[in-house]
């Protein structure tokens, strides 16, 4: 795509005109403070630029308006960086977590923000090119009160497994097996919720929206968007070292700065 910030190759669909946007970044980001010293994950560079600009032109190319991003560990510097990059047409609004909350934690904290029916809530470190549109229409099609956007991987030692059924359903979820060789699938770390299970997480005391929520979930309920994607999670040294060639085969930059309210 020439002359906009989107997905090379993929025609541009608004589908995420009318949803709000949950980024998940309150982490430490603990295993990259060798690399990253005082730097949060959301501004580790990739190349030339922070890895939130690389997210941000992502969902704009999907026609994305209106993102909160959930933030912790340096938080400032993130809101910082926000405002002095001009205007991208997306209304931000950073919330800032008073201590790390975990992922179902941060939902909770940010529930009075989000107004759409379903969110999209993504974790701050990790991008697929995934088909956001697809993954929106099958939801909807559906109806469940959540669908996990997952993908195939060679070498899932590294995450813990998602087991799915013909139905596209999710049948279990198994613990992260660092013995574990072979292709697997796995959470790729985007999820569309309910106003229903956002209102139960808001009402709980639930710190993982992972092994809290949806581990907890009867066999089933949750659905499950599964493509044999590029997967990319920077949480990692040697991830972040390679994200550069991943992210740009996939992002372009229209060099439009990016504003936050």
């Amino acid at each position: 795509m020439s002359g906009s910030s989107g997905l090379v190759e993929r025609a541009y669909r608004p589908c995420l005109r009318t949803l709000d946007v949950l980024i998940l970044a309150g982490g430490l980001g603990t295993r990259l403070q060798s690399v990253l010293r005082d730097v949060p994950k959301l501004l580790a560079p990739i190349g030339d630029r922070p890895y939130v600009a690389y997210l941000l032109a992502w969902l704009r190319s999907f026609g994305a308006r209106r993102i909160v991003l959930s933030l912790g560990y340096k938080a400032e510097t993130v809101v910082n960086y926000l405002r002095e990059h001009g205007n991208l047409g997306l209304d931000l609004e950073t919330i800032i977590e008073p201590h790390p909350l975990g992922t179902a934690g941060a939902i909770r904290f940010a529930r009075a923000s989000l107004r759409t029916e379903p969110v999209l809530a993504l974790n701050g470190d990790s991008f697929v090119n995934a088909d956001l549109c697809a993954f929106v229409e099958r939801y909807r099609a559906e109806r469940l009160r959540a669908s996990i956007l997952c993908t195939e991987v060679d070498d899932a030692g590294r995450y813990g497994r998602v087991v799915v059924d013909r139905d596209r359903r999710i049948r279990e979820f198994v613990e992260k097996d660092p013995y574990f060789r072979g292709r697997a699938t796995v959470n790729a770390g985007a999820y569309l919720l309910s106003a229903i299970l956002l209102d139960e997480i808001a009402s709980g005391n639930a710190v993982s929206l992972e092994h809290d929520i949806f581990e907890l979930e009867p066999a089933g309920t949750l659905g499950a968007f599964v493509g044999n994607l590029e997967f990319v999670d920077i949480g990692t040294p040697a991830s972040l070292a390679g994200a550069k060639p991943v992210l740009d085969r996939f992002i372009t930059f229209d060099e439009q700065p990016i504003s936050s309210t």
